[in-house]
């Protein structure tokens, strides 16, 4: 079943001739992703790679494609307009690529979106792929594989770590999902967790934070209230020194409750199976599993 994108997909790219846009589009493309629409403004009328066809704006192209679900690969100070142009249009599931968004822009966004049917993954993600359907984003599909095993991350090269651990162990993913490392995204953990939670195809999940923040404490609460399979935790930046951001702009300690080590300690007293580093992901997920 997964969850977010299957082969029901109707994928539309925002920014589609540029140079990230057409390069990621190919590579959707190739995946096996149903590419159904892209977006410039002024090259209504082209075609992309001969097949897709390109429209002025997000509203033309929905009403010609059907189009429900949009990619965003544009530059950060057009990007909260493109999310509010694909909203409008009523486009069910946004996902923003674009990093550097200031967060004054996304507060703007993030609280308009709650007034729509839309549901955003981003800024500043890398990707939401089911393997085996539809891969929408920039990570390499070819080191996925069809699986049970949900991930959620807010970080897009431990996404990568976490999907060769669980193929390495021989358990492949569900749906793989990066929600973005900036202060201001569209979806929580938690937002996800219940998705995953309700998702009869989806055994168990990673869950991959970052210092900085609480959704990881917020997240872990959910998991010990409400959720009903085995979560492997792993915490980012254990050695960053507070005050100091490292990496993401969300990854921030002010020197509270946000750092790595009172992160990965609540998460243990909630009931997470705990992941000293990275190279123990998938063997974690696998003893939490029982297997």
């Amino acid at each position: 079943m997964a969850i977010l994108v299957d082969k029901n997909t109707r994928l539309l790219v925002q920014g589609i001739t540029g140079k990230e846009g057409s390069f990621h589009t190919q590579q959707m493309i190739e995946y096996g992703t149903n590419v159904v629409a892209g977006v410039t403004p002024g090259k209504k009328g082209e075609k992309f790679l001969e097949k897709v066809p390109i429209f002025n704006t997000v509203e033309e192209a929905v009403k010609e494609t059907q189009a429900n679900t949009s990619i965003i690969f544009v530059p950060p100070q057009f990007a909260p307009d493109a999310i509010l142009e694909a909203a409008d249009a009523g486009i069910e599931l946004i996902i923003c690529i674009t990093e550097g968004i200031p967060v004054k822009d996304m507060s703007k966004v993030y609280n308009y979106l709650k007034t729509t049917k839309s549901r955003l993954i981003g800024p500043n993600c890398p990707d939401v792929i089911t393997p085996g359907q539809a891969k929408v984003g920039i990570m390499p599909g070819f080191i996925h594989k069809p699986g049970r095993i949900g991930i959620i991350s807010r970080s897009g090269t431990l996404t990568y770590e976490a999907v060769k651990q669980l193929v390495d162990v021989g358990l492949g993913q569900s749906t793989s999902v990066g929600i973005g490392g900036d202060p201001v995204i569209g979806s929580q953990f938690i937002d996800i967790l219940e998705l995953f939670n309700n998702d009869p195809d989806t055994d168990g999940v990673i869950l991959i934070g970052e210092i900085g923040g609480q959704a990881e404490l917020l997240a872990a609460d959910y998991i010990k209230n409400n959720f009903k399979k085995p979560v492997v935790g792993f915490i980012a930046g254990r050695t960053a020194p507070a005050g100091k951001r490292m990496g993401h702009a969300g990854a921030i300690i002010s020197g509270g409750n946000d750092t790595a080590d009172y992160k990965l300690d609540y998460m243990r007293k909630c009931g997470l199976h705990i992941a000293e580093s990275p190279a123990e992901l998938g063997t974690t997920m696998k003893k939490a599993l029982g297997l």
